[in-house]
């Protein structure tokens, strides 16, 4: 496994991470004893940052997170959890509940601190009470030890390019924005690296549209993304390949990109993620996966207000791009 340094914070984080809302049965139901076996083998693997939330599964993943990383040392990974979204629409960004939520997190994961803690999907609220409330809490988290380090997390860029520059946190989380049919991370490369911001990226399967199966029907991609990253899938498929194994390798081969995160609830899954990074990526197939993501190449879709969403038009085939 290799590492990177994320930002300025001087954290050395493994180039694949591990993503516990597979643990909160997100996507599927899942037995406990398993999931803690998963963490476990992501350590073992040499994975050593592990993120979450409360939202995940409605506090269940950073429940099942803290039965298993009761039995590791806690210098032996980084733990990072998030704070201010609980819910599909329930959202509370308050001081007050910025303090109480980390509070009942390190109960739940058995620490006395958090490495990162991210106020989850922003761009859901004004920014405001963010500037006015989360962030200050944060500041005040740090004082007293609870958190080492602050960020944000969400999905539309604009969200950042907006915020960054009024804001001072150490780190951010972006999901679907560095995979194989979408790079438009990149474009924020620059501002990260001059504030020195750490960057943790996430999904590097798109949250299930890289894949052979259907793509799940609250996945908000339009039909025509979903269509022809399905079909890149099948190619891969039919190269004997899984297209897992090339989306991991081309997330976490970005010499920029300090982490990718990756969640699952099988142990088998996140050894198999972990040993792919090492291996040798094959690039004839990969040339021909990006000539078949072309078409779609960078495009998205609506998450939050209007004003992190201003460069999204409707695409062919819905969605937006």
């Amino acid at each position: 496994m290799k590492y990177r340094t994320l930002g300025n914070t001087g954290l050395d984080v493994s180039v694949l991470s591990f993503g516990a809302s597979s643990l909160g049965s997100v996507f599927r139901e899942t037995d406990d004893r398993q999931s803690i076996k998963t963490v476990h083998a992501a350590i073992d693997a040499g994975i050593n940052y592990i993120d979450v939330s409360p939202y995940y599964g409605l506090t269940k993943a950073e429940t099942v997170l803290g039965k298993a990383v009761q039995e590791l040392q806690r210098d032996k990974f980084l733990l990072s959890s998030k704070a201010g979204r609980y819910g599909e629409a329930a959202f509370d960004f308050s001081a007050k509940r910025i303090f109480s939520s980390v509070e009942e997190s390190l109960k739940r994961l058995h620490t006395d601190y958090l490495d990162i803690l991210f106020l989850h999907d922003i761009e859901f609220v004004p920014a405001a009470i963010l500037i006015e409330e989360a962030l200050p809490a944060m500041v005040k988290l740090k004082e007293q030890g609870k958190i080492r380090f602050s960020g944000i997390s969400g999905l539309p860029l604009q969200l950042f390019e907006k915020l960054l520059p009024q804001i001072e946190v150490d780190a951010i989380l972006s999901y679907c924005h560095y995979s194989l049919n979408d790079t438009s991370l990149l474009e924020l490369l620059p501002l990260l690296q001059a504030k020195g911001t750490g960057l943790v990226n996430a999904s590097p399967l798109s949250m299930g549209l890289l894949s052979t199966r259907e793509t799940a029907d609250w996945h908000p991609a339009g039909s025509r993304l979903k269509a022809v990253c399905k079909q890149a899938a099948e190619h891969c498929a039919s190269r004997g390949t899984d297209i897992a194994k090339l989306a991991v390798q081309y997330s976490t081969s970005h010499e920029e990109i300090p982490t990718t995160l990756v969640s699952t609830a099988t142990p088998a899954n996140i050894i198999n993620n972990a040993a792919w990074t090492d291996e040798k990526m094959d690039t004839e197939l990969l040339q021909e996966v990006l000539d078949i993501l072309k078409p779609v190449h960078n495009e998205s879709w609506v998450s939050g207000r209007p004003e992190y969403n201003e460069h999204l038009e409707p695409a062919k085939g819905g969605g937006t791009v």
